[in-house]
């Protein structure tokens, strides 16, 4: 059997509870198969020196993962991670090119670490391995790994959402960037809006052909992508649910709201994430639906997130001052509407939260997947389920149908919908959980890891035979 070697660009304990999305997914695939794990180990050289390395790789063995990371520069991490990753990358995949930054610098950086990535990664590499590299930090790592003369099988899958032709076209590298997915066996997307705006690019901005096994031929190459939708370990977390934590977190908000209807929020501190226009449409609700007045609380968690960057200080801002007027024009000596927590919260409390929320306001303003979607959904009891409102940009939003769906952009129309999960007869809320709970079940993480790693193999005997 093949040894599996994952690659991304933050490495984490696969036996730990992990936060975001990829980190959840790919923990999963990789405690049931064991491999490698490959990626940043977070510090900077300056900052400290890891004790016990060779070559700048240093490796940790738990269970059966090994935990393979390398640390960056201080020059590195501001060229490569704040400046490529997250000052072009992440805004104009999010369709913000208002905030994207194009500096040579960075493009320059990014190529050298994905190139310092891949000479590390290959002295460890044996021949049958099949490699499995992970989202937008890493899109040029097979080029790179092929140069160095490995063939075995390569797969990517981004995590976050592909953005229109004329959009992605935007990047000044943006031909680069797109050739470098052909070193691949596999491209992986989350949704079919991001297969066909892949499609659309390569058809208006390639001279390449479809061809019939499902098989795009441009750059010389031929590569297959597909939409593989990300699920989640609902077995790991029914165990979550059952934690003492979770337990402690439901009774004490049960009691505490007791009177109240509480919906939740849960975020990284994030532009794409909607957070600004989830509290304008949550004001909207209180002034046309007095009903809601001493009786709805919004509990909006937003984890700290990529603090370096100018932009997450001004939604800071910007969050402080609609939280702090929504409280002030509405609050009452015994009420507050807004709880907002800028800080993580840990894993193991959170499907307490989402189990005694009413509604759960999952509303960005774009998204790869969003699991907090699915994971609210599994948290709730069959039997008195509460309701998911949903963007429907989000990726989630492709598969979970029956959820509330909403513009996010539309503040009068995402107050209507906000009431109406909060005054969703029963008979509907339980029909909704149920068509929503046997999509999730059908398509859950393990369905993803298999389906991938499958269209994977098949891609590559296709290749030679």
């Amino acid at each position: 059997m093949s040894r599996l070697v994952v690659v991304s660009n933050r490495v984490a304990n696969p036996h730990r509870a992990a936060a975001g999305g990829l980190a959840v997914a790919v923990r999963e695939s990789m405690r049931e198969t064991g491999g490698i794990w490959f990626g940043w180990s977070g510090r900077l050289q300056e900052e400290t020196q890891s004790p016990g390395t060779e070559e700048g790789v240093k490796i940790e063995t738990v269970g059966n993962v090994r935990l393979a990371t390398v640390d960056l520069s201080r020059a590195e991490y501001e060229t490569y991670y704040l400046g490529y990753a997250n000052n072009v990358l992440w805004p104009v995949f999010h369709y913000r090119l208002d905030l994207a930054q194009f500096d040579e610098r960075y493009v320059e950086g990014y190529r050298r670490v994905n190139r310092k990535f891949a000479q590390a990664l290959h002295a460890l590499l044996e021949p049958d391995d099949v490699i499995w590299i992970h989202d937008y930090h890493l899109i040029p790592l097979a080029t790179e790994l092929r140069a160095l003369g490995c063939d075995n099988r390569i797969g990517f899958f981004l995590h976050i959402p592909l953005p229109p032709p004329l959009v992605l076209a935007a990047i000044p590298e943006h031909a680069w960037l797109v050739r470098s997915l052909f070193a691949y066996d596999l491209v992986g997307f989350q949704t079919e809006t991001d297969v066909t705006h892949f499609t659309r690019y390569l058809e208006v901005e390639t001279n390449g052909t479809q061809l019939p096994d499902g098989k795009f031929h441009a750059f010389g190459r031929s590569v297959r992508f597909g939409a593989f939708p990300i699920g989640i370990d609902l077995d790991e977390f029914a165990k979550l649910e059952r934690s003492r934590e979770a337990m402690d977190m439901f009774d004490r908000m049960r009691e505490e709201y007791s009177r109240r209807q509480l919906l939740v929020g849960i975020d990284r501190l994030d532009y794409s994430k909607g957070l600004p226009q989830r509290l304008q449409a949550f004001r909207r609700l209180l002034e046309c639906h007095e009903e809601n007045l001493n009786r709805a609380t919004l509990i909006q968690i937003a984890a700290p997130s990529r603090e370096d960057l100018d932009a997450y200080d001004d939604l800071r801002r910007e969050m402080d001052s609609l939280c702090g007027a929504i409280n002030s024009d509405f609050g009452e000596l015994d009420w507050m509407p807004v709880r907002y927590i800028h800080r993580s919260v840990a894993r193991k409390r959170l499907p307490g939260l989402y189990r005694a929320s009413r509604v759960a306001l999952v509303t960005p303003l774009r998204d790869g997947m969003n699991l907090v979607a699915k994971e609210f959904l599994a948290a709730q009891d069959p039997a008195d389920p509460g309701v998911l409102v949903l963007s429907r940009f989000a990726g989630a939003a492709e598969q979970l149908k029956e959820a509330v769906l909403v513009n996010p952009y539309d503040t009068n129309e995402m107050a209507e919908a906000i009431h109406r999960a909060l005054t969703m007869p029963i008979e509907e809320r339980v029909a909704k959980h149920a068509a929503l709970m046997a999509t999730i079940r059908s398509y859950d993480v393990h369905w993803w890891r298999r389906r991938f790693l499958a269209e994977l193999e098949s891609a590559t005997e296709s290749a030679h035979a």
